[in-house]
């Protein structure tokens, strides 16, 4: 079971990505939207705070904690093995009334060239004159067919009735895509370091910080209320249902609201049709961290992919931007997480030739790749294989399964 719970900052966020910042003059770019890592912390330390536990000594701790209830620990673990806790969904939303609308970035295989957001032009998988060769290692080539060109759109996004639309391979218009600016604005900060031992600014170290504002209504209740959307399985209750988080950079504050499944728009495709039609796309909803780069678990040499309950498919292409890196702040060890490259939110992955059932599909949308494959590569050493357990906890590897309807 999945509790949801929408998060609204207080006051501006601070969301660093993985630049190198701290010089004289340093510049400090905000990634938005950030990692689900940011929710699974801000998250897991209230848990802990509102049980009493000490966050110290957790972050130490190689084995269960004295005070740490049965049901917790089989949560949480320890920052050694964690237990059930997993964000399964994190996504910038909206809340409009009472209802929780999940907006979505453009994926990959969706196009928009004109200002007015009215052309949006799905990629289609096409297979390749014999005479063109190329490095594509896949049978099918993802290709925009327009009249002319024109350079895309960035920052375009869907809202929850351009997700139901798109994951059920509909036609896309203005009605479903909003900008960025729609979301969230910039907001630049001066700022300057601080030397701890003598309490005193340090000379010289100015620096600028890009924050986030996302955006609220205004005082005659138009426009929207954004926050952040996420989902945690394995909480069993154990999730706060209201009250403050720290979140993001300098601990900035942020409410916590439970969201009911009749407040939540959160769009599903025809499981009929694909499996009617035995073709869908897989969507990554957050970033992929796969052992083979770009390519996902359970593919062979011959591009067949076997998934959950034994079910199986041809991946026929793919459309995936450039690779993006994570890392991070350990704060148990304090020192920075490993960077891993991993496919970035949107990447597509077509499939036809399906064998078995709908839900098999179904199971692996709510559970992720991770209920595929952890990953157990024995030349791995230890603290590698626990950072790819604590990946699955801070909500890596997370899909959407879309049709890919026949026309």
């Amino acid at each position: 079971m999945t509790d949801y719970r929408f998060i609204e900052p207080l006051d501006v966020l601070y969301l660093r990505g993985n630049k190198l910042f701290g010089d004289a003059g340093s510049y400090g770019e905000a990634l938005m939207p950030p990692w689900p890592s940011l929710a699974a912390g801000a998250l897991r330390s209230r848990m802990l705070a509102d049980h009493g536990i000490d966050l110290a000594a957790f972050a130490q701790a190689r084995e269960r904690l004295p005070g740490l209830s049965d049901a917790l620990h089989a949560c949480l673990g320890t920052p050694q093995k964690p237990g059930k806790f997993r964000v399964s969904l994190f996504t910038v939303a909206c809340r409009e009334k009472e209802q929780i609308q999940p907006c979505f970035p453009l994926p990959a295989d969706v196009v928009v060239t004109a200002g007015t957001l009215d052309d949006a032009t799905y990629l289609k998988p096409t297979a390749l004159h014999p005479a063109l060769s190329s490095s594509y290692a896949l049978p099918q080539s993802p290709l925009l067919r327009a009249a002319e060109p024109a350079k895309p759109q960035n920052n375009v996004w869907l809202n929850a009735a351009g997700l139901s639309a798109y994951l059920n391979g509909e036609k896309l218009g203005k009605e479903h895509l909003l900008r960025g600016g729609e979301l969230w604005q910039f907001d630049h900060r001066l700022g300057i370091a601080l030397n701890g031992a003598q309490r005193t600014v340090a000379r010289g170290m100015l620096y600028t910080a890009q924050t986030v504002a996302l955006n609220r209504r205004d005082g005659g209740g138009k426009g929207r209320d954004v926050g952040f959307l996420v989902g945690v399985d394995g909480v069993n209750g154990l999730l706060p249902k209201d009250g403050l988080l720290r979140f993001g950079g300098d601990g900035r504050g942020a409410t916590l609201q439970a969201v009911s499944s009749k407040n939540l728009l959160l769009p599903a495709p025809d499981w009929r049709r694909i499996e009617q039609e035995r073709r869908f796309r897989l969507v990554l909803a957050t970033p992929g961290l796969f052992a083979d780069g770009w390519q996902l678990p359970g593919l062979d040499a011959d591009n067949r992919w076997k998934g959950s309950d034994d079910c199986t498919a041809r991946l026929v292409a793919a459309a995936v931007n450039r690779a993006d890196t994570v890392s991070g702040w350990d704060l148990a060890k304090w020192k920075p997480k490993p960077a891993q490259r991993v496919a970035p939110v949107g990447s597509v992955y077509w499939f036809d030739d399906f064998q078995g059932k709908a839900e098999a599909l179904r199971k692996l949308a709510s559970e992720g790749f991770w209920a595929m494959s952890d990953y157990p590569d024995l030349s791995r050493r230890v603290e590698g294989f626990n950072n790819l357990l604590s990946r699955r906890v801070e909500g890596f590897n997370n899909l959407f399964v879309a049709a890919w309807p026949k026309r």
